[in-house]
């Protein structure tokens, strides 16, 4: 049974060129790029390259670049870092549907003597702006707010955002893990202080991601240690990752007209076939402001646990939301941020694609989600209720 694998939000497949990029340098070039020997200086010229290359994809320049372990260590120490900047403000601002990464570290401050606004969304999951303008002080310390939803796929204005922001002179962060080559993005049209993306994402191996911070934006690294990142990141650099993120970078890049083009397109043929062909279903989200590869659909009165379980025994690999909450049986904060039914939350799937889906794939869970959804109906006592009321 071949796999079909619609779950590129929670992780992707690491690119076949990635990692032969990877491979020279877990055996024949393992030198440490840290040491004086033209052996260990060698990698380190590679690592400026996969710094290079990774600027690039964000229109950042190389400098701004810091490798770190994952996109939560990147938001992290990008929160941590302003927190710690401006000791006096005990002020920090965020969404009410941030990835935990962010949401249970403002949190944390929470139960630590700081303020945390959590700025509402609306039923489409659009920002609400106007409430986050009021709440902008002078005592806060760090406003952040992801690029676009890893659920919804929403996309946030974050150009506006960065511009409200910055005329308060606050510190602006950007989880961008979810936007980064998805969406085209020059870092410094945005004003964004700090910006955080994560490897895996974008075909790159797991455990590598980044940190961009903008030039004399006030920063305390988060991990102590050696002259590593020009002495903002302590830690032997994690070689064959970091070269690896690079050339995903650069892949990303070169296939940006693809996810917005073909990918794209094969995600409105997967969402309108299931709502043609599927009654009581809905898509989760701003059908306009969205990452192209990404659709959440609720189909009510059934268990999204119990559709992914169905899919399973197709092939097919989707998501009843964020891979790092997928264990709970709860809706997700995100669509219940958004207000969306219980009767649907519980029962929405998240798909979505890359470069490498195909047609075929896409064909498969349309023709095998319809039976789907219509046997766990016969099973709930909630779509029987339903049916007999008329």
């Amino acid at each position: 049974m071949n796999t079909v694998y619609l779950d590129n939000n929670a992780t992707t497949k690491v690119a076949d060129k990635v990692l032969d990029e990877m491979l020279p340098y877990f055996s024949d070039f393992y030198g440490n790029p840290s040491s004086m020997h033209a052996f260990g200086g060698n990698v380190g010229k590679k690592l400026v390259e996969a710094r290079e290359k990774t600027a690039a994809l964000i229109g950042a320049i190389p400098e701004e670049i810091i490798f770190t372990s994952c996109g939560t260590e990147s938001d992290s120490t990008a929160i941590r870092a302003a927190v710690q900047s401006n000791p006096e403000k005990k002020h920090i601002i965020t969404s009410r549907v941030e990835h935990p990464a962010v949401k249970n570290l403002c949190e944390h401050y929470a139960k630590n003597g700081y303020r945390v606004t959590v700025v509402p969304v609306d039923s489409m999951g659009n920002l609400d702006l106007e409430y986050l303008r009021q709440h902008l002080t002078d005592d806060t310390a760090i406003v952040s707010i992801m690029w676009a939803n890893n659920e919804s796929g929403v996309i946030f204005p974050i150009h506006e955002i960065s511009k409200m922001v910055k005329e308060r002179g606050i510190v602006f962060h950007t989880d961008a893990v979810q936007a980064v080559g998805k969406i085209p993005m020059n870092i410094q049209d945005a004003g964004i202080d700090m910006l955080s993306l994560s490897g895996h994402k974008i075909h790159a191996p797991k455990g590598i991601g980044a940190l961009y911070v903008k030039k004399g934006t006030k920063f305390f690294p988060y991990m102590i240690g050696g002259h590593q990142e020009n002495g903002r990141r302590g830690g032997t650099e994690n070689v064959p990752s970091i070269i690896g993120l690079g050339k995903a970078c650069e892949l990303a890049a070169e296939h940006l007209e693809e996810i917005n083009t073909r990918v794209k397109e094969l995600r409105d043929t997967l969402e309108n076939e299931l709502l043609n062909r599927i009654p009581n279903a809905a898509i989760n989200g701003n059908k306009d402001a969205r990452l192209p590869n990404t659709t959440s659909v609720g189909f009510e009165y059934v268990e999204g646990e119990a559709i992914l379980l169905m899919l399973d025994q197709f092939g097919i690999c989707a998501s009843s939301g964020s891979a790092c909450t997928s264990g709970s049986l709860e809706p997700s904060h995100v669509l219940r941020a958004m207000g969306v039914p219980f009767t649907s939350a519980h029962g929405s799937i998240r798909f979505s694609l890359s470069t490498y889906t195909s047609s075929e794939e896409i064909n498969s869970v349309i023709d095998n989600m319809p039976p789907i959804i219509e046997k766990l109906r016969e099973l709930s006592p909630f779509w029987k209720k339903k049916k007999a009321a008329g």
